[in-house]
């Protein structure tokens, strides 16, 4: 099992973490403002973990979110192009708007 990231503080006007895994060796150093230091604290404190590992854990998670809205903005664009299913879905409309009930004024 690869060695825990390591995390190391340095306060000033910002405060500033490295993270770095031992095992693949990419270290990352970023800046935070006091909002960003607020909600990685947060969310360390909600799961009972590091801070490096929840700014991993936020990372991978950021990243997973991004792929998914990737997929679902693909499979909207190959629908939108299949003109069957805007046939289909014109249809479906079509008869939604049949059976709707008036609105008033």
């Amino acid at each position: 099992m690869p060695n825990k990231a390591l995390i190391s503080l340095k306060f000033g006007s910002s405060n500033r973490a490295t993270l770095s895994d031992v095992a693949a060796s990419h270290p990352l150093s970023l800046r935070l403002g006091a909002d960003g230091w607020r909600a990685l604290e947060d969310i360390a404190h909600k799961r009972g973990i590091t801070r490096a590992e929840a700014a991993r854990e936020a990372i991978a998670e950021t990243a997973e979110r991004e792929r998914r809205r990737a997929g679902l903005a693909a499979e909207v664009a190959r629908l939108a192009a299949d003109p069957a299913d805007r046939a289909e879905r014109e249809k479906v409309m079509a008869d939604m708007d049949s059976i709707a009930a008036e609105w008033p004024e």
